[in-house]
């Protein structure tokens, strides 16, 4: 893994996002909710500010014939109206094949993301994954608890919970990763910004 482009304030970055975090107290919800079953789950009931939970599942991600990562150590990120999105401790992920891009994004509530492509044997994917090396833990969310760890997109790769593959949130921007036991509507598609 390359180095990590520089990063923001931290005081700055909280100051910075506060007005985005008070505009999703009065987000609005979609006329109808999908019911949930056994063992299933609603990105409805999900909180926000977002919190962090552990996953008693397997998690696999792969870039062809090749294993990324697997782990059972996983942490996810819930938030109201998105899939979850999982976080990797790093030694259980393949981190050679990670290089910063330099890219970096800002999340109102966990602050700064670091991007990284997949450079593996044969196969190099960009922007593939990405890291909060250092993120906010102003909200007492649990959100230091994933510093270092990484996501991955499942739009990019072949992710899968226990043995089941995973579907890549709607739209281009989230990382939340759909399974069966998750119901929406979850945001990411046109008309649910607002979410």
């Amino acid at each position: 893994m390359s180095g990590l482009p520089a990063l923001p304030d931290k005081a700055m970055l909280i100051e910075r996002v506060g007005p985005y975090r008070e505009h999703w107290a009065t987000s609005p919800r979609p006329e109808r909710i999908e019911p949930t079953g056994p063992n299933e789950e609603s990105v409805w009931d999900y909180p926000r500010p977002p919190e962090v939970r552990p996953i008693e599942s397997e998690l696999i991600v792969w870039s062809g014939d090749v294993c990324v990562a697997r782990t059972t150590q996983a942490l996810m990120v819930v938030e109201t109206a998105g899939a979850p999105v999982p976080y990797f401790p790093p030694d259980d992920v393949q981190v050679e094949w990670l290089a910063a891009t330099g890219h970096v994004t800002i999340c109102e509530w966990k602050g700064a993301a670091v991007h990284f492509d997949l450079v593996a044997p044969s196969n190099r994917i960009t922007h593939a994954a990405f890291s909060y090396p250092d993120p906010l833990n102003d909200l007492g969310q649990g959100y230091g608890k994933i510093a270092g760890y990484f996501g991955f997109y499942p739009g990019k790769l072949a992710c899968f919970v226990d043995d089941e593959p995973v579907s890549p949130q709607p739209g281009d921007v989230y990382a939340g990763w759909v399974t069966s036991r998750i119901k929406g509507p979850i945001k990411g598609g046109p008309g649910t910004q607002g979410w």
